[in-house]
């Protein structure tokens, strides 16, 4: 944390010169990109003016691109190309020519297209269908949905009771869902330090307080969290077990066994994210396998089918069923039954098998090619993933690599938006192997990186 103190020029809603000075400091080089400003309270008192006028400054800074807050942690300095910290939004358009490795997707393939397109033109051959979809239905999703989704995750290895199982609109609401449903404004919340940045945003939004776990190559420290839990139990812990999002982590058995003891022990929700699609050979011992009473599970067609499909499941303990059905009312009454129904059609279909198998090959295929072409930096991406979290060179900055590989038709994600707790964002990216449109594309991102990273390091404000 910066002492920065700015010197106020007269003339003006203070508030509005605080943030002047801020981008003044900024361009100079006193605030560099990663600098985190003081908190407010305390800048207020130096300043003699309010907590408010700070934080409207704060805010200010923050429109503008300048600086952008962490959830838990503080404001933070970001560099002028650097997407904000906590700016990660699916669907943005990605610029004519820019490859990207930002986004966590699955890989084009004309089934995709040709699945939906089929899924739909069934329903619409069907006048019975038709007039299915087009009624009100269970809030938790009617009773043959949910058994054939249930049917295709037993396929896939994944768990299969459609009496525990509620249909949602895919995995984000599947973790609103999953923390209205267990914890209280102002509980203690437990997560990796590094994750995945939905959870970050929807504890926030339903006023948790999250803490940060310290995480080692194999995931959650459970040496740490023993700690944790002795100090102040969270509630609930949210985990990706077989893939930490952005790193790849995965936890191993024993791991899974100490975190499934202390949840019991210290009477902890387990909050089991899956959406991270890995092979049934490449997983380990679902949670929900382990501590069915406490674990709420979660799956979706995204990283599988397509994310626009926006389904997804909720696999809980019984006794939580009426409340997240309750909630679910109350956000949209009930899952849309056309998506749902086309997502059973398309999962019956033949070909969506075919479509999966392709994918586990072109994804070990690019992720081959990636841990080759980067071998010298270090790279590390678990047998199945779809990402590689990449390390960086001393003396490189995440924020400065990132700007100059936008610059160069590459986008790419840094740690920011991954962090939980006040440590700092460690010096490295995540890159995704999924999005680019074939192998020859991302080889040549994968050239532009290797590049990049072996050129000296360049201040970002030397393009102001």
């Amino acid at each position: 944390m910066t002492i920065w103190t700015p010197t106020l020029t007269d003339g003006g809603p203070r508030y509005r010169r605080i943030a002047e000075a801020m981008v003044a400091a900024i361009g100079s080089g006193e605030l560099a990109p990663g600098d985190k400003l003081p908190p407010q309270r305390q800048l207020a008192d130096r300043l003699g003016v309010t907590v408010g006028t700070v934080t409207r400054a704060y805010a200010e800074a923050q429109r503008q691109g300048w600086v952008a807050s962490r959830v838990g942690s503080g404001t933070y300095v970001c560099s002028p190309e650097q997407e904000a910290p906590t700016s990660f939004r699916a669907g943005q358009p990605v610029d004519q020519g820019v490859i990207d490795m930002g986004m966590s997707l699955p890989p084009p393939h004309p089934l995709r297209v040709r699945g939906l397109q089929r899924a739909l033109e069934d329903i619409a051959a069907s006048p019975e269908a038709l007039r299915a979809v087009g009624e009100y239905q269970p809030e938790t999703g009617n009773e043959a949905h949910r058994a054939r989704i249930a049917a295709w995750q037993g396929r896939l290895g994944l768990p299969d009771d459609p009496e525990r199982l509620v249909i949602t609109q895919g995995g984000q609401h599947g973790i609103q869902l999953a923390l209205q449903a267990v914890a209280q404004p102002g509980d203690p919340v437990a997560g990796d330090a590094l994750t995945y940045p939905g959870f970050l945003h929807a504890a926030q939004q339903a006023h948790l307080r999250p803490l940060a776990v310290p995480m080692d190559a194999d995931g959650m420290d459970m040496d740490a969290l023993t700690r944790l839990c002795a100090r102040q139990p969270p509630r609930l812990i949210y985990t990706t077990p077989d893939l930490n999002n952005p790193t790849g982590a995965r936890l191993d058995e024993a791991r899974r066994e100490r975190l499934v003891a202390l949840a019991r022990e210290h009477d902890i929700w387990l909050i089991e994210d899956g959406v991270q699609y890995l092979p049934e050979a490449q997983r380990g011992t679902p949670l929900v396998t382990l501590a069915p009473e406490r674990t709420l599970h979660i799956f979706s067609t995204s990283k599988v089918l397509a994310g626009g499909l926006r389904i997804g499941s909720l696999t809980l303990p019984e006794r939580l069923r009426e409340r997240v059905g309750t909630a679910i009312r109350a956000q949209s009454w009930m899952v849309p039954p056309l998506m749902a129904e086309a997502a059973c059609r398309w999962m019956e279909d033949p070909d969506s098998r075919e479509l999966l198998r392709w994918q586990v090959e072109e994804l070990a295929a690019r992720r081959s090619l990636a841990l080759e072409r980067l071998a010298a930096y270090g790279p590390m991406s678990r047998e199945g993933s779809s990402l590689v979290w990449l390390p960086l060179p001393a003396g490189r900055r995440s924020s400065e690599v990132q700007a100059l590989l936008k610059r160069r038709g590459v986008k790419v994600s840094t740690p920011e938006p991954f962090c939980l707790g006040s440590e700092p964002a460690p010096q490295a990216l995540r890159l995704c192997l999924g999005p680019a449109a074939n192998r020859q594309a991302l080889e040549e991102a994968l050239t532009i990186i290797d590049d990049t990273l072996a050129e000296a390091p360049t201040s970002p404000w030397q393009t102001l």
